[in-house]
């Protein structure tokens, strides 16, 4: 591929962005309030994601589940464009002529973590924007008067009060949560993605069959490396999502020191806090993202190896 059709990888990478999003915002709604209130000391508790899911619908409706959506969908759209583009691109020039055959870990590792180390740099200030427009809902916890308007009101607020290195923080967590995780991700969906084509293509007679195991392909092996991703990194969000959203300025932003502070807490269940609608929600968010990439790769005319 020459490098006059390298923006195809990116515009892939956007499009498989928006899937994520309408598919996968509502889960981190829920995996954001459980995070942040179930973490604390005091204050409202969840009894599990849809008993948090249950009181989101009463208060808010079905808006609430996609607050902070907005950044969301800027952030997700050109963070998943950037991720799949340079990823795809890194890979190229790391394999060489070399296009066919088993994925190699040397390949696909640092051109995912170095993808992954890149957007991190954007979801940082996405992310917690996102993240204070989905804690404060309509919770009396937060008072009307400094409730966020949206989200530029909340980056505005947040730069106003904590100077303009506020709005990355959690940069630290975010970079590590990104390079280590979409190391697994694309790691799980490369190697599975290649036992499945070499198992099943050559039983393949038709076109329309060809096509429909595509999208089958696409959907476990989205969904599990989804799954893979947040198993490995899920403490690190944790921790980033108490950084982000606490009130203190002066509070720890050493993801170890918080993730040791939860832990003797609430041991390492709370680390793991939100596990069950994060899960539920990278399944489905990571299939809709791998099949929507994919699927645009092919309209672009981008051959896959």
């Amino acid at each position: 591929m020459g490098d006059t059709s390298s923006y195809k990888d990116y515009v892939a990478g956007l499009i498989a962005g928006v899937a994520t999003v309408i598919i996968g915002h509502p889960f981190d709604t829920v995996k954001v309030k459980l995070q942040k209130h179930n973490t604390e000391s005091r204050g409202i508790t969840y009894r599990g994601g849809l008993h948090c899911t249950a009181r989101i619908l009463k208060t808010e409706g079905v808006r609430g589940l996609y607050r902070g959506a907005t950044s969301s969908f800027i952030g997700v759209s050109f963070e998943s464009s950037l991720l799949f583009g340079i990823y795809s691109r890194t890979k190229q020039s790391l394999q060489g002529g070399d296009q066919n055959g088993r994925p190699r870990p040397q390949v696909v590792i640092p051109s995912a973590a170095y993808g992954g180390a890149i957007i991190s740099f954007i979801l940082c200030p996405s992310e917690l924007v996102k993240c204070r427009m989905q804690v404060q809902g309509t919770d009396s916890l937060v008072p009307v008067s400094s409730r966020y308007r949206g989200p530029v009101d909340c980056a505005l607020k947040t730069i106003k009060t904590e100077g303009a290195t506020g709005i990355f923080r959690g940069g630290f967590t975010t970079f590590l949560r990104e390079s280590i995780g979409n190391a697994v991700f694309f790691s799980v969906y490369e190697n599975v993605r290649y036992y499945m084509h070499s198992q099943l293509h050559s039983t393949s007679n038709s076109n329309v069959h060809g096509n429909l195991m595509d999208m089958g392909i696409g959907i476990l092996t989205g969904g599990l490396g989804g799954v893979g991703f947040w198993l490995a990194v899920l403490p690190l969000d944790v921790a980033k999502t108490v950084i982000q959203t606490s009130t203190d300025k002066n509070v720890t932003r050493n993801p170890f020191l918080v993730l040791r502070s939860i832990y003797q807490n609430a041991g390492i269940k709370g680390c793991y806090t939100g596990l069950g609608p994060t899960v539920l929600r990278a399944f489905p968010a990571n299939a809709a993202a791998i099949v929507c990439w994919e699927l645009a790769m092919k309209v672009l005319g981008i051959p896959r190896d």
